[in-house]
């Protein structure tokens, strides 16, 4: 049974969506079978937000962060450490990477790790000039075009 929804009729209609509608197409095609390690991401005000990722054993030097444009990226490894014979093993210590898809102007604030919880902080900065500005209506004062006033040079 094949579950992919098709974008096609909507890049007919859509100019400058592709980054979208690629990112929709990813999400689709990623199994669920990656569950390791977990994480919750929790949103902690209107622009702010918090990844919270299970690593236990794990130490600082064994984990990665980097954010590259739009993606967050950690990665974690260990070099193995053989003290005996194992007859089971639960706790997982394998390598891993995890990517997260950013929104625009998100910026990774700090990451902290405490009792084998990963703790990324991340805030939306919206530039002044992108956010909504009120435009006054006012009465124009005469006919003539605007003109700008350039440095005089005294003599």
């Amino acid at each position: 049974m094949r579950t992919e929804l098709d974008f096609a009729p909507l890049y007919r209609s859509s100019i400058g969506f592709d980054r979208v509608f690629n990112l929709l197409s990813n999400t689709q095609r990623l199994n669920a079978i990656d569950t390791w390690p977990a994480y919750d991401i929790v949103k902690t005000g209107e622009d702010d937000y918090r990844i919270t990722m299970a690593v236990a054993g794990f130490g600082d030097g064994d984990l990665n962060i980097t954010q590259e444009r739009n993606v967050l990226v950690i990665k974690g490894g260990k070099a193995e450490e053989l003290q005996g014979e194992y007859l089971h093993r639960g706790i997982a210590g394998r390598s891993f990477e995890r990517r997260f898809e950013l929104a625009d102007h998100v910026r990774v604030e700090g990451a902290d790790l405490r009792h084998g919880l990963l703790t990324i902080s991340l805030k939306r900065e919206v530039p002044e000039a992108m956010k909504p500005r009120k435009i006054e209506i006012g009465v124009a004062s005469s006919n003539e075009p605007l003109r700008l006033e350039t440095d005089r040079q005294v003599a």
